[in-house]
């Protein structure tokens, strides 16, 4: 007789711990979701299709002559490059340096608010290391689309995944 009560008080202990193991496993994936959807999305390689940011007489300006390419990895890393024509080789502000972007890093999801926000660890412009540039993110009929999320900075890109 104890035999069989210690029997069956294993098999409820082993059946309560396999069944708080599984509610907690949909409790930590039902978090994600979102978070873990809108990095998908993101993940990849994407070549730039346009850009668009304020001309002289304050309106937007959509440029299509300059090369890109953005990188997502599925583990949070991120790299975007972007080569402006020989026109623009003296182009240099926070983000370009002779004609020429470049910067490397981790990057966060907050898919609830649209952004995603690069942890710059390297970049061809010095003042932009060890920033938070959050941007704002979108998709458009098979395009992603980042905009800044300052209110003083007036640009967005346009990007085609390979």
């Amino acid at each position: 007789m104890k035999t069989l009560y210690w029997t069956l008080a294993a098999i409820v202990a082993f059946s309560e711990l396999s069944l708080a193991q599984s509610a907690e496993k949909k409790d930590t994936s039902a978090g994600s979701v979102n978070v873990s959807s809108a990095t998908e999305k993101l993940a990849g390689a994407w070549h730039l299709v346009s850009m668009e940011e304020p001309g002289q007489d304050g309106k937007l300006t959509r440029i299509t002559d300059r090369k890109g390419m953005l990188l997502y990895t599925r583990d949070g890393h991120m790299s975007v490059q972007i080569m402006f024509p020989k026109s623009e080789s003296a182009l240099s502000n926070d983000y370009v340096k002779d004609g020429y972007e470049a910067s490397f890093g981790s990057y966060d999801v907050n898919a609830e608010a649209h952004t995603v926000t690069h942890h710059v660890e390297g970049s061809i412009t010095p003042g932009l290391v060890g920033k938070d540039l959050t941007r704002v993110y979108q998709f458009s009929n098979g395009h992603l689309i980042i905009k800044s999320s300052r209110p003083d900075e007036r640009w967005s890109v346009t990007w085609e995944q390979y």
